[in-house]
């Protein structure tokens, strides 16, 4: 058993290609272990720019000119699209929205029919699938109103929306307003001043704004001349003030 024991511990294990398990003696263990190549660890950046290995200032001015280069192509390129480049040239002229002629027909009708001094302005708005978009003036707006719906070419029938909005220097209201007949919509917004702010109930013209100008009335106080009951509609008849106006401030703040 000695003998045995003796051989066992002069022999070393190893795998071979197989993948088997195979018996070598030690001593030519040892040789395979000498000829493997010792792993060195790997240099740091500090030793390696000592050693030589690391860039060079050449390599190190070429990076950086690249870099210059990409920046400078950038920037061109941003320079090119909003026609601020070197060469000082315009960007190209964006083509007109195709409701354009549609927008300068329904001004031209409202000049000759209700008057010059009935629009304050027009324009037509992108952000909102290319809305053609009127400013009114306040004292012609129910003028207004009665004309673009029983004019026939417009038939501006359906009052769809009506909302008021506080700019602090002024409030406005704004009407989404449809025909469908026509399958055509337009957007009429109307200025009035904070102290007294007052705008012309459309509501005989419209029924829709019934509701919609109650609600305006409650929660930012804009007079509508002509509503047939315009009271509050959702806060309570003795509530003080109105909810929505940017200087609004509650008696009862937990409230």
């Amino acid at each position: 058993m000695s003998d045995e024991n003796e051989d066992r511990k002069q022999e070393s294990v190893t795998t071979s290609t197989s993948g088997e398990l195979k018996k070598v003696p030690e001593e030519d263990g040892e040789a395979l272990s000498a000829a493997k190549p010792e792993r060195k660890p790997r240099a740091t950046a500090a030793e390696a720019v000592s050693d030589g290995q690391g860039p060079t200032d050449e390599e190190k001015e070429a990076k950086a000119k690249a870099a210059a280069e990409a920046r400078a192509a950038r920037a061109a390129a941003r320079a090119q699209k909003t026609g601020e480049d070197a060469g000082g040239e315009p960007p190209a002229p964006k083509p007109p929205s195709p409701n354009q002629p549609r927008l300068d027909r329904i001004v031209q009708l409202i000049k000759e029919q209700v008057g010059e001094d009935a629009i304050v302005g027009s324009f037509i708005n992108e952000r909102d699938r290319d809305l053609p978009t009127l400013e009114i003036q306040s004292g012609r707006w129910l003028d207004v109103a009665r004309f673009v719906r029983t004019h026939e070419e417009l038939d501006l029938s359906y009052l769809s929306n009506l909302s008021g909005v506080d700019y602090e220097t002024h409030m406005e209201t704004v009407y989404y307003i449809v025909s469908l007949n026509k399958n055509h919509s337009y957007c009429f917004k109307v200025k009035t001043n904070r102290e007294e702010p007052s705008i012309p109930s459309v509501t005989p013209v419209w029924a829709t704004a019934n509701w919609n100008e109650r609600e305006v009335y409650d929660l930012l106080g804009i007079d509508f001349p002509g509503h047939p009951d315009l009271r509050r509609i959702m806060m309570p008849d003795d509530w003080v003030g109105h909810p929505l106006r940017k200087d609004y401030e509650p008696i009862d703040p937990e409230v």
